[in-house]
């Protein structure tokens, strides 16, 4: 096989750029109240810009996006309450941001369902999305809902 044959692993850029996709989608979907698969179908038909900082995705890996989505829907009724616990109780998930929602749920899923990514890749990733979108005060909350989330979740990565 030449190595042009060879079948690339997804680089860090398009395991960013899949997370970022992953929260446009559970966003789009929270808010449009479309299904997985009208808004997967969306997101690989639509050209994918590179401005990671105005939200955009740039080439994702269509795996990673598919599965974090996927698995955030199937796994919702785990990931709220799990995420719900440690938020303030008069400022549970449903009552934030949108995509501030939609991003803790994606991370949520792969804190919780995906123990190949290292807990602490998983919170910076996210933290780079709420960056992307936010001022400083979002992504510093949503620092600290991942941290304590990944401290509960996977106390061994965190010497814990």
């Amino acid at each position: 096989m030449t190595s042009t044959a060879k079948a690339r692993k997804p680089g860090p850029t398009t395991r960013a750029a899949a997370r970022l996709g992953a929260v446009q989608a559970l966003y789009q979907m929270d808010l449009a109240g479309t299904d997985v698969g009208e808004t997967l179908a969306q997101f690989a038909t639509r050209a994918q810009g590179e401005d990671f900082d105005g939200g955009q995705c740039g080439e994702a890996d269509t795996k990673l996006l598919r599965e974090v989505v996927e698995g955030a829907v199937r796994e919702q009724s785990t990931l709220d309450p799990a995420v719900d616990h440690i938020l303030d109780k008069d400022w549970p998930l449903h009552r934030l941001d949108a995509t501030v929602r939609a991003i803790l749920r994606a991370a949520a899923y792969e804190l919780m369902f995906r123990e190949a990514t290292p807990a602490k890749v998983a919170i910076t990733e996210y933290v780079a999305v709420a960056d992307a979108f936010f001022g400083a005060e979002e992504p510093r909350f949503v620092n600290g809902v991942l941290n304590a989330l990944a401290r509960q979740r996977r106390p061994a990565e965190f010497g814990l």
